[in-house]
């Protein structure tokens, strides 16, 4: 048996997690602007790899911001349900909301997944320019 205070717990974490995702999306929307001056001036080939990265996780974003909140609904209705002493239903949609918090994590461990792997890319180039460039000797 749960009582209000049990999904009312879950309040704060998910409230954070929901302004840690619009974080993410905000340094995504940025570094899509970048990419796009970026692209008037550097290699088409890495360009194209970033855009193709950076759509992945503009998805997985979406997904993450969904189950987020899709959870903290089920949270709050949760939180109703006892209120109005329907402790069954409560339990259940409480149990249902930790599970679409558990989604929203995985599915941000794979936005960060693919992230690292825009760095990379970005290493890549780098250091292939870094091996074409002129060594200057003084």
């Amino acid at each position: 048996m749960i009582n209000l205070t049990t999904p009312a717990l879950l309040f704060p974490a998910t409230s954070l997690l929901l302004l840690a995702y619009t974080n993410r999306f905000l340094v995504l929307a940025q570094l899509i602007r970048n990419l796009q001056h970026q692209g008037q001036n550097d290699e088409r080939g890495l360009v194209i790899r970033q855009i193709l990265n950076l759509r992945k996780r503009i998805v997985l974003t979406r997904y993450m911001q969904a189950l987020g909140v899709s959870s903290f609904i089920m949270c709050a209705i949760s939180m109703f349900l006892i209120f109005v002493d329907r402790n069954r239903a409560a339990e259940v949609l409480f149990g249902l909301s930790l599970f679409l918090l558990v989604l929203s994590l995985l599915v941000s461990l794979w936005e960060i997944m693919i992230s690292t792997r825009a760095i990379e890319i970005t290493l890549e180039d780098m250091a292939h320019k870094l091996e074409r460039a002129p060594i200057v000797v003084e």
